[in-house]
């Protein structure tokens, strides 16, 4: 009897990020028998041309700001069809499930909803996961106490010169700690400071928001025939647990046929970094 191929898990990351954010999980799966491929979007990690001001020591804000961005130009389209160049490739050796985080649920909707027959499953943790046109135009009917959109406003670079991209400097936080702390109450509170500080000089400092788009809203006739599971964050202060269960609750009403498969963990917004174990015994059980 021939034995059929565990499936590979490819990870998207959210906003400002990489592929570099997924290797704590990805060690945790490894130890569980489990493969896995984490993607850097266009524009994003060890390939990007992140402007040097930004790791040079002191740091040149006015030379920060006037650096071109490696996001430029670079819309949903652009991530979608290099997730679906790995997806392709990946798809020789089995089953895959695509998992994304924050502002990788765009991403990973706008792939399920191209190319549903390739995946497995697809997972969101914590990750935006929008089913409504309005949720584009409208107010969003849920109390969103965040603490993200304060920090990130404390460390956005202004004068960036390519429009629709947001330049945040993360690394400012090492040299203030009141701002080191706000960051860390918002994105990983549940860590310690080192650990903080190694996912800080993980990040990339742009992303383009272009990818906010109405091609990132999941379709019933596509996304909702994969099997989709939500894990939800309850410690999560970039995007509150109000606010992912309104997601799940908008997502369920399109395809109340296929609603999402629901788990809590009590971790922050990037506990994948911080607790990975946790998360990759909760991935593996999903299959």
């Amino acid at each position: 009897m021939r034995a059929i191929p565990r499936p590979t898990f490819v990870f998207v990351h959210g906003g400002s990020s990489n592929a570099r954010a997924w290797g704590p999980l990805q060690n945790e799966l490894a130890l569980l028998g489990h493969r896995s491929y984490a993607v850097d979007l266009p524009g994003h990690g060890d390939n990007a041309d992140v402007p040097a001001a930004y790791y040079r020591q002191p740091q040149d804000v006015t030379a920060l700001a006037a650096a071109p961005s490696p996001v430029r130009g670079i819309t949903l389209r652009h991530n979608v069809r290099h997730v679906l160049d790995v997806l392709r490739r990946l798809s020789a050796w089995g089953p895959v499930v695509l998992v994304g985080n924050s502002l990788g649920g765009l991403t990973i909707s706008a792939v399920a909803n191209t190319a549903p027959d390739l995946l497995d499953r697809v997972v969101y943790l914590s990750a935006l996961c929008l089913s409504d046109p309005a949720m584009f135009t409208e107010p969003w009917d849920v109390a969103d106490d965040n603490l993200l959109d304060a920090a990130a406003a404390r460390i956005a670079v202004p004068d960036v010169r390519d429009p629709g991209v947001a330049r945040l400097n993360w690394r400012s936080a090492h040299a203030d700690p009141a701002l080191f702390a706000e960051l860390k109450a918002a994105v990983m509170a549940d860590s310690t400071d080192h650990q903080f500080r190694l996912l800080l000089d993980s990040l990339d400092p742009d992303e383009n928001y272009a990818v906010l788009e109405p091609a990132a809203l999941v379709r019933a006739d596509a996304w909702g025939r994969v099997p989709h599971t939500y894990v939800r964050l309850s410690e999560d202060r970039g995007i509150t647990p109000a606010v992912q269960d309104h997601m799940i609750r908008a997502a369920d009403a399109l395809t109340p046929h296929n609603p999402f498969d629901v788990h809590t963990l009590a971790t922050s917004h990037t506990g994948y970094f911080s607790h990975p174990r946790i998360f990759a015994e909760l991935l593996a059980d999903l299959i």
